[in-house]
């Protein structure tokens, strides 16, 4: 089930990266900055779409109605495999390996270091504490990511530059 939320979570956090900031430098200055802002919403709303309507289409299949689970993957599929994938390129998401670990290191710390430990904080002071448990634990998780972002760019700034440091 983890590995499925992983999928599933995968689009949406890096949508949520790219409203951080993350925008290649070539591409975000030849973009206008409003359709860089466009481009940026547009993103967040396929991802979440994806998301969405995945877990929609397990609700479906879980129900036993597997022609509506089918009618919510394939709309899913679109959402992620071209819209999002076509704004990403547009907005030059995707960079070197190096250039990715980094920005994914950058948006893992700042989820871990003040996303999620303010949204538990706030929830416990609301008396959501079931709500504030969740936030700690994706915040554990996201340390985790952190790190293992962090391990996997150590590695690779320890290769010589022609086996992949690109």
């Amino acid at each position: 089930m983890k590995t499925k939320y992983a999928l599933l979570v995968l689009p949406l956090a890096a949508a949520a990266f790219f409203l951080m900031g993350r925008m290649s430098a070539e591409n975000h200055a030849q973009l206008n900055p409003k359709t860089a802002e466009n481009l940026s919403n547009a993103m967040h709303g396929e991802a979440f779409a994806y998301v969405k309507y995945m877990l929609y289409a397990d609700h479906a299949r879980e129900s036993g109605n597997e022609q509506l689970a089918e009618l919510f993957t394939a709309n899913a599929n679109t959402e992620r495999f071209e819209h999002f994938a076509e704004e990403a390129e547009l907005a030059g998401l995707v960079g070197s390996d190096a250039d990715n670990l980094r920005d994914a290191i950058k948006g893992e710390t700042w989820e871990f270091e003040h996303m999620y430990a303010d949204y538990a904080a706030q929830a416990r002071e609301a008396g959501d504490t079931a709500v504030a448990a969740r936030f700690e634990e994706i915040r554990q998780d996201e340390g985790r990511h952190r790190d293992a972002f962090q391990g996997a760019l150590d590695k690779l700034q320890q290769k010589p530059a022609s086996e992949g440091a690109n």
